[in-house]
């Protein structure tokens, strides 16, 4: 049976996005993109919701100047199966396929046709999943960051969790990882 893991990047503050274009999250060092790239080379798969699906949809193309490190999560994050939650997008790119009818539906069945670890990508989709009980760990990467506003990472209530893990990873980040309790 497949995991679904909920996992960001956030601001010390809880938050995976500014509200203004030039608050925003720094990029990792190349030791915390290299985990991440590891992270995607071992999942099953990814279930995203609609902006956040566009927003990675850079990595589906060789953009130029992009250094190893990008290269290398290019590479593995191209290749994975990708299923997208969207009314809206008329179509999804290579490797995806849009979800159609109920989203909590679509990820219960993903649970028990998979086995490995997908991941789930978007505050909102993590939303609705989470509230139907579907979301099996929660990873928060903290990064020394203060955006003061803007996207959290919970985007509804929170749900009764219990922490499993703490780590540090790379050259800014803590890790912690929950489970429902």
């Amino acid at each position: 049976m497949g995991r679904l893991i909920f996992g960001m990047m956030q601001s010390l503050d809880g938050y995976i996005d500014g509200t203004a274009g030039d608050v925003q999250l720094g990029p990792p060092g190349p030791i915390l993109s290299r985990y991440f790239a590891d992270y995607v080379r071992g999942l099953d798969g990814l279930l995203y919701g609609r902006r956040l699906y566009e927003v990675m949809r850079y990595w589906d193309e060789d953009q130029p100047g992009r250094d190893e490190i990008e290269h290398d999560f290019a590479q593995a994050w191209r290749p994975k199966p990708k299923w997208v939650a969207s009314r809206s997008l008329p179509s999804v790119g290579p490797n995806a396929t849009r979800v159609e009818g109920d989203v909590c539906d679509f990820a219960a069945k993903l649970k028990s046709e998979r086995d490995g670890d997908i991941d789930v990508a978007g505050a909102e989709l993590a939303n609705v999943l989470s509230a139907a009980g579907l979301i099996d760990e929660y990873r928060l990467y903290f990064r020394p960051y203060v955006l003061g506003a803007g996207k959290p990472f919970f985007a509804g209530p929170l749900p009764p969790l219990r922490l499993v893990k703490h780590d540090a990873i790379g050259e800014d980040a803590v890790r912690l990882t929950y489970v429902p309790a």
